[in-house]
């Protein structure tokens, strides 16, 4: 099973992002959610819907753009 949320240095290591501006982006996106309704988890993002808003396909699920 795949990991279902993604670390801020996951994401950084994706992005090729620093620490400090992939936590900027899980706030970001996270916001968001939370608009819609959604639980998060502070400093994490799901996975599928991180992939989705950056556009790209996710290896480990085959799921993406």
């Amino acid at each position: 099973m795949s990991k279902q949320y993604l670390s801020a240095a996951e994401v950084g290591e994706i992005m090729n992002y620093s620490i400090s501006h992939s936590y900027a982006i899980i706030k970001q996106l996270n916001a968001e959610l939370k608009a819609k309704g959604y639980i998060i988890r502070s400093g994490q993002i799901p996975r599928k819907y991180f992939m989705e808003r950056v556009g790209l396909e996710d290896e480990q699920s085959g799921v993406g753009a």
